[in-house]
Order: C-alpha cells, then sequence, then structure tokens
C-alpha cells in the first residue's frame, strides 16, 4: 500500500501554562494552517530554543496545547544546541534532555522534554485491520525514488481521528531525498 510521507521540521507542543509564562496569561495561540491530523496546526507563534551548544531561533509551536511541553528536532539541530536527546514516541519524555524556551514575555527553563521523534504512521483503525496491524506495531517503508532507502522500525499509531501519513524528521527526509510531503512511500509488512 502507498502511503504519503511527511516531513516533520523542527517544532515545539506547549502545555497551557508554559504557553502563559511565554506569551502572557490568557494567551491562545492563533493557527497559520491546518495539519494533516485532524484538529492539529501549526500556529503563527515562534520560539527561540537556547541549549548548551547554540540556539535555535523562530521555531514554530504546534497547537493545540499538550499536557506537558515537548521539543522536537532533528539530530543535526540537537547538535547544534549542545544536546543528545533520545529517539522516542511522542510524549515519552522520561531521561531526556531540557532546554531553555524564550518567547515575547518569558522563558522557561525545561528540566526534561527534548527528542528526536520516532518515525512513525497515522492510521485509521479501517485502514489498519486491512493492512493487518496495530497500534506499536513497527513495519518498513521504502521511500521509493532516485535515493530510495528502506526505513525500518517505524512505529505505527491508532487512532479513529487519524489519517494516514507517515512523519520523518528533516534529517531522514534528506537522506532519502524527499523534499516536500507529496513524497509517496509503499508500506512493506
Amino acid at each position: 500500500m502507498n502511503i504519503p510521507i511527511e516531513i516533520s521540521a523542527r517544532h515545539v507542543h506547549l502545555s497551557k501554562f508554559d504557553l502563559e509564562a511565554l506569551f502572557g496569561r490568557g494567551f491562545e495561540l492563533s493557527k497559520l494552517k491546518d495539519l494533516s491530523q485532524t484538529g492539529q496546526f501549526a500556529s503563527k507563534q515562534t520560539v527561540k530554543l537556547v541549549g548548551p551548544g547554540g540556539e535555535i531561533d523562530k521555531v514554530r509551536i504546534l497547537g493545540p496545547c499538550r499536557k506537558e511541553t515537548q521539543v522536537e528536532v532533528s539530530e543535526t539541530e540537537a547538535r547544534l544546541l549542545g544536546l543528545y536527546p533520545p529517539v522516542r514516541d511522542s510524549g515519552n519524555l522520561t531521561d531526556t534532555p531540557g532546554i531553555k524556551i524564550i518567547g515575547p514575555i518569558g522563558e522557561i527553563i525545561l528540566t526534561h522534554g527534548v527528542i528526536l521523534a520516532l518515525r512513525h504512521i497515522h492510521i485509521d483503525p479501517a485502514t489498519a485491520a486491512l493492512l493487518g496491524v496495530k497500534n506499536y506495531d513497527r513495519v518498513k517503508v521504502d521511500t521509493i525514488g532516485p535515493r530510495d532507502l528502506i526505513f525500518e522500525n517505524i512505529l505505527i499509531r491508532v487512532d479513529p481521528s487519524f489519517k494516514l501519513a507517515m512523519h520523518i524528521d528533516t534529517d531522514e527526509a534528506n537522506a532519502a531525498g524527499i523534499n516536500s510531503d507529496n513524497h509517496l512511500g509503499l508500506i512493506i509488512i
């Protein structure tokens, strides 16, 4: 089965508490554009990340707010920041490095929360059943193209709200020669 491959650039998910610390009491994110997954959006707001080795400005905040603040960067960006975060599924923040986040009116220092996002596939239950996969299974995907790669150990995430899409970070996209979200891969079970 063919699957759309989407590039997930560096971004931040903020808790409501941290959003208000960075932008002010009662502040709400304003939508720049919808993302492919239902209810998810890129906001107009950005922040600066400051690590022990460097900083990255204009890092997009994705909405809506989450229970806990999380920063997702590529390995190249992590090294620029002077960090060595683990590869993790979203929300698994145990034993991850922290970082300073600077907003327009405040800053926060996270004690943990920086990850290299584990490549994953969002899939609805009907499509998962058709493929014979379930939540937390692992599959392979052939990226098909001039720099053809087979990515292994791709986490399956099943939810009724999900639309079929594989998410990889910018380093992975560069390795496979993928430069836009209209690239298709082939799922290998």
